[in-house]
């Protein structure tokens, strides 16, 4: 455990819970801004997790995983820290943008600097306050805006501590990505902190489905870090498949989607995946997948330019397999939803 947690000029004993007010920099309207950050210690000694959410400020889907996940009667016998913020790109919130108002991506800005632009001030911020402490970590997305991903988590596979823990959230596809520059997965992975990405869901949209996936995928992280403990026996998480790589297709001309594809299919190399029309009805361009795998990503948007991205596409080795357990998986959380007493956000 971190010996001493001190964020925006406040120490967090072990044994408390506390919600921050981390200063950043106003609006031009004289207006202050800050940015929310939950830490909550336990009384023993354990790792420290941060998990955070919204650092692209159209992506929503883990502002409610983490405000669901705070409020777990099971925290309260936590071992180490849980360092939470549920809403990292707070200017892009306000705005229902992906973007810092300067139109720069935060995800893009790390490790940041004091003297540079407004997101490499937050970013060096968040990484000074919050990263610093942590041992473990997990950023919460989405697809982007208009466009819908299947619950998946992107991680450097080629590091064993990343790789047991993306095994351990337990979705069925997990995509070995590599490292961005400028992005908080790189800056993190500097620092020597395991750190992997759950995409799931569409931009400016709550999802049950992927929302309550996440909260179970860190309750499981949790679990495996030793964090929080049962006498019950848990389920082992469902199998999982890793991808090594994955393709977007594009349209290959400009006019009216007629997409057709749904998220989780199994396609083959040259199948027809929709088509693109003009609007007067007279000619349609055949849109085929330009590799064999699971479509993990789409775009909702009816009308498309030229070389706009389409359909997702995942490599596997066992393409049938992951594509039957997309869909179980998808399936029984369904199932979950349907049984239980409060069916959640729909």
């Amino acid at each position: 455990m971190t010996a001493t947690v001190e964020i925006a000029g406040e120490i967090i004993e072990p044994g408390t819970r506390v919600m921050l007010d981390l200063p950043i920099p106003q609006l031009y309207t004289h207006t202050p801004m800050e940015m929310p950050v939950y830490v909550l210690r336990g009384r023993r000694d354990g790792p420290c997790l941060f998990v955070c959410a919204a650092i692209h400020g159209d992506e929503l889907n883990g502002v409610e995983i983490i405000r669901r996940l705070m409020i777990q009667p099971n925290l309260s016998r936590i071992r180490g820290t849980l360092i939470a913020i549920p809403i990292v790109n707070v200017y892009g919130v306000i705005h229902h943008s992906r973007y810092l108002p300067d139109r720069r991506d935060l995800n893009r800005s790390f490790p940041g600097s004091e003297k540079g632009s407004l997101a490499s001030r937050l970013a060096k911020l968040l990484m000074t306050e919050v990263v610093a402490h942590a041992t473990h970590a997990i950023d919460l997305h989405t697809g982007a805006l208009h466009r819908d991903n299947v619950p998946q988590i992107r991680a450097d596979l080629d590091d064993k501590n990343t790789r047991e823990l993306a095994h351990a959230f337990g979705v069925p596809i997990i995509i070995n990505s590599k490292l961005r520059d400028g992005s908080l997965r790189q800056a993190a992975c500097d620092l020597g902190i395991p750190i992997m990405i759950y995409e799931a869901g569409e931009a400016l949209r709550f999802d049950e489905v992927c929302i309550r996936a996440g909260l179970r995928g860190i309750n499981n992280v949790m679990y495996a870090l030793g964090m929080l403990t049962t006498k019950r026996r848990r389920k082992t998480p469902k199998k999982f498949f890793a991808a090594q790589s994955s393709a977007w297709v594009r349209a290959p001309i400009s006019g009216v989607l007629l997409n057709n594809t749904k998220l989780g299919t199994n396609v083959s190399k040259g199948d027809i995946l929709g088509a693109v029309a003009d609007p007067f009805g007279q000619t349609q361009t055949d849109i085929k997948a330009t590799t064999s795998g699971v479509v993990i990503g789409r775009t909702h948007l009816p009308l498309v330019n030229e070389g706009d991205a389409v359909v997702h596409i995942a490599q596997f080795e066992d393409v049938s397999a992951v594509a039957d357990q997309v869909s179980a998986f998808k399936d029984s959380e369904q199932q979950a939803i349907d049984k239980d007493d409060a069916p959640g956000i729909v």
